[in-house]
């Protein structure tokens, strides 16, 4: 397949016209994909060419070339499988290692997705022909025959004139009408049939180019050694960041209460006015320390979300910015209170982000909580602004703190922010309602 993913097919609608709207574009697609079987055999043969001049003592760059083409070409059809079926279909690949040419193509040469991409050139060469080229196929028999009787009047003698061989023999014009049935038949079996060889197709590129339950695994430790190491990084910035605040603040104020305290003792006898002033400056001491504890708390784990929920707590966030937002929560009840909170400082942090680098005007937040296919769950959120743009995880520690908190939850951080705007960070977080 040669097109790109986004212009690849949606599953056809219930109406006719959707139907309709759906066979034309299978058949332009068919076309591609037609002739992109084609390519498959030419990449085929490129790469073996260049496979075989390894062995020669060459062919090192060539073999590397011809992969970049074979990944870039089944990484197409991956997009075409995955948004045909509703679900993507994964890249497989090792990542290749930097080095000279012998490491980098030892590497790709180790790598099984590597042979999988062969393997599936060579199913989809002669395959392709039949299951993503068939309803073009069909269509132009099927045109083909509905017009025999004009290609029968325009044409020599000798031409046309046996459509199924020499048992089958036209003699005259009005005779080759009886093949416009048959290319009517054809039409009605190529608007039936575009569906069924697309996704047969589709099951052939998911079958042959899909990750393996191996690479998934593989791939999956990866992602949770990768999610541990954050979440320790993350967690001792956390305790770093409360020992600072306790040592710089309450610890502080403390000492300087029990001191005051102190002082206030020795002078109760001698000078009782000096004592009152001390004693109402140990009260004012107390009172910041009380409200520098209480923030402290906040920053671990607001008390509003217990009170009120994530659907409060973002309100009450909202109300609080000085930029008018507005909050769009779809959650049918409550999440784990882990998640309620990650979610909280991710939604805080991208709020304190829009409001002091991007010097948006306006705000919109929206949580939204989906079942998935897996009978499991999903949090979407949508953190969108009119501001200047140009947002991104190089921009400084914020948004990166961010990733590294959903991280430990499996969650996953996007950036849309052009130069001049507008920011859209999306965010999602696979949990269950509790």
């Amino acid at each position: 397949m040669t097109g790109h993913a986004p212009d690849a097919p949606r599953p056809p609608g219930r109406g006719l016209r959707a139907r309709l709207a759906v066979r034309l574009e299978l058949l332009g697609r068919s076309l591609v994909l037609l002739l992109a079987s084609a390519v498959a055999f030419a990449l085929l043969l490129l790469w073996g060419t260049a496979a075989g001049l390894i062995l020669m003592g060459g062919g090192l760059p060539v073999t590397l070339l011809a992969t970049v083409a074979v990944r870039w070409f089944a990484d197409r059809h991956r997009a075409w499988a995955g948004r045909w079926t509703g679900e993507p279909v994964a890249s497989p690949y090792l990542p290749i290692p930097q080095g000279n040419w012998l490491t980098r193509i030892g590497a790709v040469l180790r790598d099984p997705a590597t042979w999988r991409d062969l393997l599936w050139l060579a199913v989809d060469s002669v395959t392709g022909w039949f299951t993503a080229g068939g309803t073009f196929l069909v269509f132009a028999a099927g045109v083909f025959y509905l017009l025999y009787p004009l290609e029968f009047a325009l044409t020599p003698a000798q031409v046309f004139r046996t459509p199924f061989g020499p048992y089958v023999h036209l003699g005259s014009v009005e005779a080759s009408f009886l093949m416009v049935p048959l290319g009517l038949a054809l039409l009605v079996l190529g608007y039936a049939v575009a569906v069924p060889l697309a996704r047969l197709n589709a099951w052939v590129i998911r079958s042959l180019l899909a990750p393996t339950e191996q690479a998934r695994l593989r791939v999956r430790v990866a992602q949770l050694a990768a999610s541990r190491a954050e979440t320790v990084d993350s967690q001792a910035s956390e305790l770093r960041r409360i020992e600072r605040d306790l040592h710089d603040g309450a610890q502080a104020r403390l000492a300087s209460l029990g001191m005051s305290l102190g002082l206030a003792e020795q002078l109760l006898a001698q000078d009782p006015q000096a004592v009152a002033g001390l004693l109402a400056e140990a009260r004012e001491s107390t009172s910041a320390a009380l409200t520098e504890l209480r923030d402290l708390v906040r920053g671990i784990h607001p008390p509003v979300l217990a009170d009120r929920g994530l659907d409060g707590a973002i309100q009450a966030l909202a109300l609080g910015n000085p930029v008018p937002t507005t909050v769009d929560v779809r959650i049918p009840g409550r999440l784990p209170a882990a998640v309620e909170s990650a979610a909280y400082f991710a939604v805080a942090e991208a709020l304190a982000n829009a409001v002091k680098h991007a010097h948006a005007r306006r705000i919109a937040i929206r949580l939204e909580y989906e079942r998935t296919s897996g009978g499991g769950g999903r949090l979407g959120i949508l953190v969108s602004d009119d501001g200047r743009g140009g947002a991104s995880f190089d921009g400084g520690t914020g948004l990166l703190g961010v990733a590294r908190r959903l991280s430990a939850f499996d969650g996953t951080v996007g950036i849309d922010s052009p130069a001049g705007g507008p920011t859209d960070v999306r965010m999602s977080l696979p949990c269950e309602l509790s």
